[in-house]
């Protein structure tokens, strides 16, 4: 791939797309900016990078941008590199703006119909075992989305679906993780208070979580079905899964997906962000 990169944020799921960039394409044709220049410049000179001066200059020097900052800031990085969109020289602009649409990208570049993908990575992309969704319409070629899935590919797996979705997709996919983090200490906890080790408890709370997960994947049954599976009657997992329904816990996960969700919804209403 000869396409130039600019990745305008470098922090945590920023850097990890710019990771699986430099699998695919030589490092010296990424241009890298940052509010903070110093995490910039050691990601340069960690991967070998290059470190642009301002937003302006990594825009101008790419065929592909990558805006990977905070929904807050994104409307101001917009303004300033918008008049580089418009300059006649075709770019792709990719955003990981949570909330932000693509109709509210394209008003802020001055173009109604400037090519845009919306992206929304996963922290398991940083081991490469995430999911990437995107989003875009008829503006972007078949070309231009297949050179970002080969991109992205080092990051884990890549889904599209029709942006009416993505916030609440989101929910499942970006935010989830932080929830299945605290299932797991929340379960580690349970263990050391019955005497398992620390180390060990959060180990084998980890790794049931990832085989239930792959099992839920590889087998395509119902989840409802292999919870059945365990729960013998009057035996041990059913009284724990007792207790999970006494304290509300389906509920608590399904009110944190839609708070979630709704959260998202609002990072894209400049008003309410």
């Amino acid at each position: 791939m000869r396409k130039k990169i600019a990745f305008i944020g470098t922090g945590a799921m920023g850097g990890a797309i710019l990771k699986a960039a430099c699998q695919r394409l030589n490092p010296e044709h990424i241009f890298l900016t940052d509010a903070i220049p110093q995490r910039a410049e050691a990601l340069a000179q960690e991967l070998g990078c290059k470190v642009a001066t301002s937003n302006r200059e990594a825009a101008e020097a790419a065929d592909i941008i990558l805006l990977c900052v905070k929904p807050q800031t994104g409307a101001q990085v917009l303004r300033e590199i918008a008049p580089i969109l418009r300059g006649g020289n075709p770019k792709l602009l990719c955003s990981i703006l949570a909330g932000v649409t693509i109709g509210t990208l394209r008003n802020l570049a001055g173009d109604a119909s400037y090519p845009v993908i919306r992206m929304m990575p996963n922290t398991p992309a940083l081991i490469g075992k995430g999911l990437m969704l995107l989003t875009c319409d008829e503006a972007v070629s078949a070309k231009d989305r297949a050179t970002l899935l080969d991109l992205i590919a080092p990051c884990g797996q890549a889904e599209w679906l029709d942006e009416r979705l993505f916030d609440q997709a989101t929910a499942l996919t970006g935010c989830s993780p932080a929830f299945v983090y605290m299932f797991i200490e929340a379960m580690a906890d349970g263990g050391v208070a019955m005497g398992v080790p620390r180390k060990e408890a959060v180990e084998f709370a980890a790794r049931a979580v990832y085989g239930a997960a792959a099992m839920v994947m590889e087998t395509g049954m119902h989840p409802g079905a292999l919870k059945d599976m365990v729960c013998s009657p009057g035996g041990s997992t059913i009284a724990g899964v007792t207790a999970l329904e006494d304290s509300g816990f389906r509920n608590a996960v399904i009110q944190a997906v839609k708070q979630s969700a709704a959260r998202n919804a609002e990072l894209g209403n400049p008003d309410k962000a």
